[in-house]
Order: structure tokens, then sequence, then C-alpha cells
């Protein structure tokens, strides 16, 4: 088993932050302290390519030695004007840290090459034994007669160099003191809140489901998470409720009938196994019960089937006027027995669709059988298909009660109900609206409801016309 260290966020913040100051530092050392000596170089001998362009362009005037003074001044660097033989001009004396040919043999010598290749520039690094540096030597050639060398110091001079170090020691304590603190106040104000919905979240985790994250966040992705575990918690609460419910309305309708097959099974034992009449009628109701609990068990493992995606739908053709009317067909008894009347109006005769035509059937047979449940005194169920741009829209309306509108979106749960009392319906399992929504949302099909109080309802489902192939 692999054993893993798990350190509180606030403290992983603390020290990434910490760290990361360090590192900060880390580089404003190396960069300011060791390689300042290395940039300085880079940088001189940037500058000396530039100055070798203003000697250039100067030697043309009338005040050369002007204009080379004013290049020394300006850029810290020394200049000497020469022939083959002799020096004409110098500035070596103005700038401490120059080399002159005066003290340097080493330098003289790759003058006097210099002057021999007759390259237009050259460059070269002298030590300058004098001030114990390194010097920076450019050959520039005028003319054929006169030449300029420029040396510059590699190194900087003085105490600029300690005074930078000391400094930065100074600095350096302070900014990582002051980092420190605020990388410990950073934590703590990014992982706060953090804290607070991990404990809220361990709550909602042990079914409390009352409870509210807070949104009223600073940062984005905080403020986010919390609005989606608040909408997670919202969600929770309504599948739990559901869960108890249907748990209650299952139990109830599993027990009324055991309890009624318990009792006319004891009736016919002890009373009527003599009264044929009696027996028959008791065993009959024995018979009804027992048909209701394998209803209710087969609609609670079509349901499971169907949203455990463990069965696919077998697509076929089907002539789907042919079979709304067998659907009908099958509550034809109605009409006789109990006055029903069934309507069927369709928009064409020839209406051939694509989809599972068991599971189809599930539909229209718990669709009719709901509006059943519900119609009102005329006890008239219309079964309609029209056509809607691209799809068949197949509608069951009944003239009932109707539905409010705020219980709409609601009547599709398991066992929900409206009035919140449980009350056994006569042919179905409370469990019909949920099959068919399931079923149609495993073929993609579009469904809904449409319903006005005391003027009945409409459920519908739209079929999208069948493709050529």
């Amino acid at each position: 088993m692999n054993y893993q260290k798990v350190t509180k966020l606030r403290n992983k913040l603390w020290i990434y932050l910490s760290i990361f100051s360090a590192v900060i530092l880390a580089g404003l050392w190396l960069f300011q302290v060791i390689f300042l000596t290395t940039y300085y170089e880079w940088q001189k001998t940037r500058e000396l390519d530039g100055i070798a362009s203003q000697i250039e362009k100067g030697y043309q005037g009338n005040q050369f030695e002007q204009t080379l003074d004013n290049i020394t001044y300006n850029n810290g660097v020394c200049i000497e004007l020469m022939t083959a033989d002799i020096r004409l001009y110098s500035t070596n004396s103005l700038i401490r840290g120059c080399i002159s040919s005066d003290y340097n043999s080493e330098l003289l010598n790759h003058r006097q090459n210099f002057i021999k290749s007759n390259q237009k520039r050259a460059k070269y690094t002298l030590f300058n034994k004098k001030f114990q540096n390194k010097t920076l030597e450019y050959a520039l050639k005028l003319d054929d007669n006169y030449y300029a060398f420029v040396n510059v110091s590699l190194k900087p001079l003085g105490t600029t160099t300690k005074i930078l170090a000391s400094q930065l020691i100074y600095v350096t304590i302070g900014i990582f003191i002051l980092a420190f603190i605020l990388a410990y106040f950073i934590s703590k104000k990014v992982a706060e809140p953090i804290v607070q919905i991990n404990q809220t979240a361990k709550k909602m985790a042990k079914g409390e489901y009352q409870l509210s994250f807070d949104t009223n966040q600073s940062i984005q992705e905080l403020k986010e998470l919390g609005e989606t575990l608040n909408n997670a918690c919202c969600e929770l609460a309504k599948t739990e409720k559901v869960r108890r419910e249907f748990l209650a309305n299952v139990s109830h309708d599993l027990k009324t009938p055991l309890t009624m097959i318990k009792a006319y099974a004891e009736l016919v034992r002890d009373l009527t196994y003599d009264n044929k009449e009696k027996r028959e009628e008791d065993l009959n109701i024995i018979i009804d019960e027992t048909e209701r609990l394998n209803r209710l068990v087969n609609d609670i493992l079509e349901l499971s089937k169907i949203q455990s995606e463990v069965e696919k739908l077998n697509y076929e053709e089907i002539h789907l006027n042919r079979l709304l009317q067998q659907m009908i067909n099958k509550f034809s008894y109605l009409e006789q027995v109990e006055g029903y009347h069934f309507v069927f109006e369709t928009c064409e005769d020839n209406i051939i669709i694509e989809a599972d035509v068991i599971r189809m059937e599930q539909v229209i047979y718990n669709l009719i059988n709901n509006a059943i449940d519900h119609v009102g005194k005329k006890k008239e169920i219309t079964i309609k298909v029209e056509k809607e741009k691209n799809n068949y829209v197949v509608k069951i309306i009944d003239d009932g009660k109707g539905i409010d509108q705020k219980n709409l979106s609601l009547i599709w749960d398991k066992y929900y109900k409206i009035d919140k009392t449980h009350k056994r319906s006569v042919k179905g399992t409370g469990l019909g609206l949920s099959i068919v929504k399931n079923i149609l949302e495993k073929h993609h099909f579009e469904y809904g409801v449409i319903s006005q109080v005391k003027k009945g309802t409409t459920f519908y489902f739209k079929i999208p016309f069948k493709k050529n192939k």
C-alpha cells in the first residue's frame, strides 16, 4: 500500500509562497552581485561599438579633440589617437582605470599588430596591472595614417559592488520577512473558505441537506464551487425526499395486497372452504391482489432496467397509427363496462417511424392508463397525431381536473403525488410516468405536458420523421 504524506492546504500555500519568495531573492542576488561583472562587461562591449561610430563621424569635423574629450567624459572611456610611430593625443588621464601603452608593453604590441594588419576594427582584452583589473581595448582605423584606440575597465571600480552587496543583505532580510508574513496571510485567506466549504460538505455527506455554502467569495472559482455545491445540495434534498416518498408508497402498495391476500386466504381456510360461491369470490380477490403485486414488481424491475442502461433499444420501422389503435383496443372493455369513450385522430393514414416497438407500447399504454386514472366526468380520452415541422406529435388528452403549473415538472418523478396523500391507483402502480420519461429520453424524443386546472391535461411526445436511406 502506498502512503502519501498529507499536508493542509494552508501550510502548502505558505510553504510554496515562501519558496517562491526565496527563489526571487536568490535570483536577485545571482544577477545583481554574482553576475554583475559579467553583465557590466557585456554592456561595455556594446557601448564601445557605438563609441567607435561616434569617433569615425567626429574625425571628419574641425574640433576632433574636443569631440574625443566629450566622448570620454560622457561615456567613461579612455581614448588615444596615434599614428604608426607616435601618440598624437590622449584622454587617459581623465578616467581612473584606463590602461596606457606607457605602462603596458602587451598593449603596445597589440596596437602595433593592429596597425600592421590593416584591419578597420578589432577588439582584445588585456589586464591592467596598475589597477589590477581587466580592460577592453577597441582599435579603430581612421585613415591610412591615423588610428584611435579606446579602452575601458571591464570591472566596476571603487566601492559600488561592496555597497550593493551590503544593501542587498538588508533588503533580502526585510523582503523575506515581509514575504513570509504575506505568504501566511495569503494562504490563510485562500484556505479558510475552502476549509469552510469542506466542513459543510462533510455535513452534506452525512445526509444534512438544509445547508448553504458561502458564495460571497472574492475568488471566482470558490464562488462557482459554492454555487455548484448549493445546487447539488438542493438536488440531493429533492432526491432524498422523492426516495422517502417512493419507499413509503411502495411499502404501502406492497403491504396492502399482502394483507388482503393473507386475510382472504385465512378466510377461505377457516370459513368459506365449503361454500363454493363465496370461496371462488375470495380466491378471485387473492388472484387480483397477486396480479397487482406482480405489476408493481414488474414496473420497478422495468424502471431499474431502463435506467441502468443494461438493455439497448431495438430500432425498427413501426406503423404508428396501427400501434396506437392496438393499444387503444386493449382498453376497449372499459367502453362497454364503465362507459369510457376513446377518440383517435390522425393527420395521415400511413405514418412510419423508427423506434423500439416494445418500449413505445409501454409509453402509449402508460399514458393512456394515466389518462384513465384522471379522466373527468365525460370519461372521454383523445389520442391525436399531428404534424409539427419535422416531427409527428402524439398527444393523449383527458378532460380531468388538470394539474397546477408549479407541479408540472414534478409529475415525472417516481411516485410523485400532487396532494401528498398516498392513494392506491386502481389500475396503475405510480411508476408509469417515470417509465415513460426514461424510455422517451433513451429514444431522444422530446416530451412534455400541458395542463389547465379544471380543464384537463395533455401529455405529448414528438417523433422525428423517418430518414430516407
